[in-house]
């Protein structure tokens, strides 16, 4: 070791045992955070518990380097050097100790934080500073202040001890380096060794808070999570929480909407359980949900486009159930997933409800399909990084496919094209023994339109070809035309695939987009969609499966991205407990009052209610309401002042979602839903 150090520059030395102390420090924390908050009724189990302390490591790693970059940083001036200069030893060395007892004093607070609220500290913890005095008198009267004082110095100065003996060793050698491409050289080194610690990983996207809720054994997520990182990740999350007052008030009218089974507005119970009858022998449906990506109504076949983009999404809503006036909640795909997934619309206003730590543990009603092996098959997005946490932290046993476990290329920015994502998971589905539950999320669909070479009989068209402008139906370019078209070729192929399957019997297919494009809509539209901007809101939703839906249906009622998964259920007989806002697209009993749940963030979130005639829209906060009739050649007038019957029912509604959703997003966590030994099963 010493003639390995003797090489080494006397300012990373320094700072190699600096980020070694610190990291030391968090790691011993760690262990004693498992030890003190473990759970004997509840072990994690050890190969979870070790990828918990694997990944813990890793975010304790990016915490010290950066707690030990000003030295690195500011070392190399001669006055205060950590080894040329007495002056900068004692000034790094009283440096080094502020930071232990930082780390010491964190991760106190943090451990006091877990033990009164069973969560790791996050930025919700500032609000016991708005009364300071009464905070600072529960934690004198509830912890040993002055005892755990003297163990934090005493932890301190033996830490610092050591500290002061390690760096002892490193003995100063002037002129080590005297060469310009020398020093040049161990620039770029240690600038390319700290990047790859910060990064974090050897993949696409870097080690992210996410990262660290990979299981659904709550505990382990807790212990992979390191509290400084986690406290400056929820910051922006602190203020985006809900008004219990607001949500009481609208509990009758939610409960009845939702036809709540036992309703308490004391303790804002939302749970339905949904139980059907089945024959004992018969086998479970397998259910594959496709995400398609930027596919709005207006560009397809199913929404009137002479174009003819779309053939042969177009036949399998002639064979199955179709949708079509089917809304998601929003544009983006982060938002549109998390919806999907939870049955709450996405209202964070900063980022995405997926992208917040204090929200990643949701119910879903995938788990109802407790028998099902669970796949997740994405080509490669920017998004995915967005929604792992909420997937692997909610869905037991979930197998994710992603980019770099496909052996198709790459073929653009986006990851593998559409057809190959299809075709690698057809490959993995039919040599499933089993029944199984998978989503397939394409991404093909964006600019550079990159369209393989190896496309399986795709035929690109011309101009020549067209009998109309594109720009006059929706497409800004031809490129962009055929690129949706190859999409749509991309599901024919793989539905040809899984036709000469066994499992194509018995499984249910589903198809949406993850949402539209706010755009010119063409010439075959209502104004409506591009002057209220729905056209970024509307996609075509399908279902079809030969076994299982033997009469084909086009429903024109209003339909919600929330309803996709309880309608699945439905469709598949599937015993579930429904805990948001989604609703039974085929029950009946809701017909009466269908609604689309909208929100729009830019300048501002502007939420609105959809009906099959009109479109209430109105400030997060209530204010500037609009009524605007859809079928109107005049969408954008304001109609409230004709139809206040109709206006206050639907702001009523509308008040009551947005203040339910915020509630259900901060008290949806599946252990309060379902037990989580029945959760493992």
């Amino acid at each position: 070791m010493k003639s390995l150090t003797k090489f080494l520059p006397r300012l990373q030395l320094y700072t190699i045992k600096a980020v070694l102390l610190f990291l030391l420090v968090q790691t011993i924390l760690r262990v004693v955070f498992w030890l003190r908050f473990n759970s004997p009724l509840d072990p994690a189990p050890a190969a979870e518990l070790m990828q918990a302390f694997y990944l813990g490591f890793k975010y304790d790693l990016q915490v010290s380097l950066g707690l030990a970059m000003p030295i690195l940083l500011l070392g190399w001036i001669k006055p205060i050097h950590p080894v040329y200069s007495e002056a900068g030893k004692r000034i790094w060395f009283v440096y080094a100790s502020i930071v232990v007892l930082g780390l010491l004093a964190v991760y106190a607070i943090d451990f006091g934080h877990y033990a009164y609220l069973e969560q790791r500290l996050n930025a919700t913890a500032l609000r016991f500073l708005e009364n300071l005095q009464i905070s600072a008198t529960m934690v004198w009267q509830t912890y040993p202040v002055i005892t755990g004082s003297l163990v934090l110095i005493l932890l301190v100065y033996t830490s610092m001890a050591l500290f002061r003996f390690v760096t002892g060793y490193i003995q100063p050698m002037p002129g080590q380096y005297r060469r310009w491409y020398q020093k040049t050289a161990i620039v770029i080194i240690t600038f390319f060794v700290v990047l790859v610690g910060l990064y974090g990983k050897i993949s696409w996207y870097p080690l992210r808070w996410s990262d660290a809720f990979f299981s659904t054994h709550a505990f382990t997520g807790q212990l992979a999570t390191n509290p400084i990182l986690y406290f400056f990740n929820t910051l922006k999350n602190k203020d985006e929480t809900f008004d219990i007052p607001a949500a009481r008030d609208s509990y009758p009218l939610m409960a009845d909407y939702l036809a709540v089974d036992n309703p308490d507005p004391d303790k804002l119970n939302y749970t339905r359980r949904f139980d059907f009858d089945t024959d004992p022998g018969q086998m479970e449906p397998n259910v594959v949900v496709v995400i398609l990506e930027s596919f709005a109504s207006y560009k397809s076949g199913l929404g009137g486009n002479p174009l003819n983009p779309t053939p042969h999404l177009d036949r399998l809503a002639s064979e199955g159930y179709f949708f079509n006036n089917f809304y998601v909640t929003q544009t983006g795909t982060a938002r549109s997933v998390w919806t999907f997934i939870t049955g709450i619309p996405d209202i964070e206003l900063n980022k995405t409800s997926s992208r917040n730590p204090l929200i990643v543990d949701q119910h879903t009603i995938i788990n109802a399909f407790d028998a099902h092996e669970k796949f997740y098959f994405l080509g490669g997005s920017a998004s995915w990084a967005n929604i792992r946490g909420l997937l692997s932290a909610n869905i037991p046993q979930l197998e994710i496919y992603e980019e770099g476990s496909y052996t198709s290329p790459r073929v653009d920015v986006w990851g593998i094209s559409d057809l190959s994502l299809f075709e690698e998971a057809h490959y993995v589905l039919k040599n499933v023994d089993g029944p199984f539950f998978a989503i397939i999320q394409t991404s093909g669909n964006h600019r550079p339109y990159t369209i393989p070479e190896d496309n399986r009989g795709f035929e690109v068209l011309t101009a020549d070809d067209l009998e109309h402008e594109v720009t006059d139906y929706g497409f800004h370019s031809l490129e962009e035309l055929n690129s949706f078209r190859f999409m749509d070729h991309s599901i024919g192929h793989f539905m040809q695939l899984a036709e000469q399957e066994p499992y194509f019997d018995n499984t249910l297919f589903v198809f949406f987009g993850d949402h539209g494009i706010q755009a010119s809509t063409g010439k075959h539209t209502p104004k409506s969609e591009e002057q209220l901007r729905i056209s970024g809101l509307r996609v075509p939703l399908v279902m079809v499966g030969k076994g299982i839906i033997t009469e084909p249906e086009t429903f024109a009622r209003v339909a919600s991205q929330v309803d996709v998964l309880p309608t699945i259920a439905s469709v598949t007989r599937t015993d579930y407990i429904d805990s948001t806002l989604g609703r039974d697209l085929l029950d009946k009993r809701f017909d009466a009052n269908r609604y689309a749940f909208t929100i729009e963030h830019g300048g501002g979130r502007i939420i609105g209610l959809l009906n099959d005639e009109y479109y209430f829209m109105m400030r997060f906060d209530g204010t500037d309401a609009k009524l605007h009739r859809l079928d109107s050649d005049t969408p954008r007038e304001d109609v409230s002042a004709q139809h206040p019957g109709i206006t206050k029912t639907l702001a009523e509604y509308t008040g009551a979602m947005r203040d339910t959703m915020q509630y259900m997003r901060e008290n949806n966590k599946p252990g309060d839903i379902i037990p989580q030994d029945k959760r493992s099963k």
